[in-house]
């Protein structure tokens, strides 16, 4: 096990020493390529951006950039080398800033934040951009503010098309916010966004995609990681980075169902690396402390927080449109298994059996009826044979009856499994909410799973 270090640096001539402990291994990341361009998709959000209209703060850049040197060290620190226990890391983050004194008070927000979304030690630091890099951002040409009024992560999942036709309808004008993954993700975001242009072309809506790549040998004799727990610390930085450039009090939308927000665990062993935090509540609310104590005039909200998937696309605001979309939507965690199996004549779909797929086919269902699917799964029919609970297809259904089991022999659980994947502190006046979001979640799955056998082959 070794404890890293991650430190930014602004171009070849930044190179002020950074002190560090004897058992820590220093990795530079370099943000600038060539004379003054700052690599790694900043630079270029930053020009995308600038022909929207929309001018981001210095405060607003740094935080972007703070999500790159987390997104570094998330993705290229190998858990299993770089740890104790296979799961838990020790990082340390010096990142070069506008303003360290506003960012060093924040710094234990921003640990809790990290900590709790990774479950990883973190500790952050921060210090002075070099001069040269005091100020980056171009100033608006013009005062007239940006034609966009709100702002709304858009991942190419289920969840985020109903929040973006949602916003439509209503005739807000979003900005929306994608970071591009591999391929799959990136068709899925790719088809969306072109069908919505299409759809609402009175609407002079946009889109923000940024990628973010790091070598794979950027820790040296480090192994990189796979598990990108941290990604959604980038996803909501990317957010709040466009959002200070509308220039008025925004709202960051985060369209998540209540099921996957809580992601209470199936059973005993879907807990610490089995179980993702990446919209719950408290993380959600640790984001809006950190935005008040850097000043910036935005807040992070999860508008379908108190609905399950099911009841998102139920009451969407343009049902024929959703139900012609649905296929592109990309939900899977594995969505290339079926080229990987080497099953001819598909390429990228959906597996099936996955915990977001089957959430995901369960809402349908509820939400269309059985049969109006139209998405193609690797797993077709969840009832044409056993499943192995040896084996992926058929884990998670196991999981899922064993909850559902749980509770329906005992539903006062609710109210206290909710609190199993972390502290819901600043959300007492809508616990009992939280707990009927989750019994009707998993009551969802549970008509879609009804009659499907698990068992050890």
């Amino acid at each position: 096990m070794n404890r890293h270090l991650l430190a930014g640096r602004y171009g070849p001539d930044d190179q002020i020493s950074i002190p560090s402990a004897s058992d820590e291994q220093v990795t530079y990341l370099q943000l600038v390529a060539g004379e003054k361009s700052l690599d790694h998709g900043i630079g270029a959000a930053l020009t995308s951006l600038k022909a929207l209209g929309v001018f981001p703060s210095e405060i607003g850049l740094d935080l972007l950039v703070l999500a790159a040197h987390v997104h570094a060290a998330d993705t290229r620190i190998s858990r299993a080398e770089q740890s104790q226990d296979s799961w838990t890391r020790e990082i340390r983050l010096v990142v070069p800033v506008s303003d360290p004194n506003r960012w060093n008070a924040a710094a234990q927000t921003i640990k809790r934040t990290l900590d709790f979304l990774t479950g990883d030690r973190w500790m952050i630091g921060f210090r002075s951009r070099p001069e040269r890099f005091a100020e980056i951002i171009t100033p608006p040409e013009t005062l007239l503010p940006p034609a966009f009024d709100t702002v709304s992560l858009f991942s190419g999942g289920l969840d985020s098309l109903i929040g973006a036709i949602d916003l439509l309808e209503q005739g807000r004008t979003p900005l929306l916010v994608s970071h591009a993954g591999e391929g799959a993700t990136s068709d899925a975001q790719n088809a969306l966004f072109a069908a919505l242009k299409k759809q609402y072309s009175g609407n002079v809506f946009d889109r923000l995609r940024v990628w973010m790549l790091f070598p794979a040998e950027l820790v040296q004799g480090v192994g990189s990681e796979n598990s990108t727990r941290g990604r959604s610390f980038l996803f909501f930085a990317l957010g709040v980075f466009a959002g200070t450039g509308l220039r008025t009090d925004f709202v960051l939308g985060v369209p998540e169902n209540g099921l996957i927000a809580l992601n209470v665990p199936l059973d005993p062993l879907r807990l610490g690396s089995n179980s993702t935090r990446t919209t719950h509540p408290y993380y959600i609310a640790r984001w809006n402390d950190l935005l008040g104590a850097l000043g910036i005039s935005g807040r992070v909200e999860n508008p379908y927080w108190s609905m399950t998937k099911g009841e998102m696309a139920s009451a969407c605001a343009n049902p024929s449109l959703l139900r012609a979309l649905v296929p592109h939507a990309l939900s899977c965690a594995h969505p290339s298994n079926a080229r990987h199996l080497g099953i001819k004549g598909r390429g990228i779909e959906q597996c099936g059996y996955c915990l977001p797929c089957l959430i995901r086919r369960a809402a349908l269902n509820a939400a269309f009826g059985r049969g109006n699917d139209a998405t193609e799964y690797t797993l077709s029919d969840l009832l044409a044979h056993p499943l192995d609970t040896r084996e992926s297809n058929g884990q998670q259904v196991r999981s899922f009856q064993f909850a559902i089991e749980r509770l329906r022999a005992a539903p006062h659980l609710a109210k206290l499994l909710i609190h199993k994947p972390g502290s819901l502190a600043d959300e007492t006046l809508r616990l009992d909410q939280l707990a009927a979001v989750y019994q009707r979640g998993l009551a969802e799955v549970g008509q879609l799973i009804e009659g499907v056998e698990t068992a050890p082959d």
